[in-house]
C-alpha cells in the first residue's frame, strides 16, 4: 500500500506551479505601471475606479 508521501508531487512540480503564478503576475504589475506612465490624459480617469 502506498503511503501519502508517495502521492506528493516532486518539488519540480511545486516550483514549477509556483513560476506558472508569479511569471503572469509580474508581468500584469509591469503592464500597468507602463500603461500609468504612458496612457495619454484623456485616456486616464480621475478615480482610477477603471483598474
Amino acid at each position: 500500500m502506498k503511503t501519502l508521501l508517495d502521492w506528493i508531487p516532486g518539488w519540480v512540480v511545486f516550483f514549477n506551479a509556483l513560476l506558472a503564478f508569479v511569471i503572469p503576475f509580474f508581468i500584469y504589475l509591469i503592464n500597468k505601471k507602463l500603461h500609468d506612465i504612458g496612457d495619454p490624459e484623456w485616456k486616464k480617469t480621475n478615480d482610477k475606479k477603471g483598474r
